[in-house]
């Protein structure tokens, strides 16, 4: 029987918003982050982000080192090392990252763009002109 790899003691993160919490704003973190409830607004993080198979995000924009989805995502994300969409995700929005991980059932609208050389980009550096 396959595990559900969110629930697994590895992923455990330094900052869980319960399942009864709702969230709206700026969320920036360094280390990690799990969401069971449901966020509105932007995620600016340099750490890793798990949405759990229950939680509702819409984000304009969603920026952290990994990213991890078994719930629902309205929103662009950008991960600097991996983006992980597990069985029950549902992602609506564009997709930046170095390596991806799409499961068998994962509902995906958007585009996806591979970051060519990992070492070299940063996500959080200024970007020059509008992209």
């Amino acid at each position: 029987m396959p595990k559900n790899k969110l629930q697994e003691g590895p992923l455990t993160a330094a900052t869980t918003l319960g399942a009864e919490t709702s969230f709206s704003g700026i969320l920036s973190f360094s280390d990690s982050l799990r969401i069971r409830g449901s966020f509105e607004g932007e995620i600016d993080a340099t750490g890793r982000l798990y949405i759990d198979p229950e939680a509702v995000v819409t984000a304009r924009r969603i920026k952290a080192t990994s990213v991890v989805i078994g719930g629902t995502v309205h929103g662009d994300i950008e991960a600097a090392d991996r983006i992980e969409m597990m069985a029950s995700a549902k992602v609506y929005g564009n997709v930046r990252t170095a390596r991806l991980r799409i499961a068998d059932g994962v509902v995906f609208e958007g585009a996806c763009e591979m970051i060519r050389d990992p070492a070299a980009y940063s996500p959080f550096a200024a970007k020059d002109g509008p992209h």
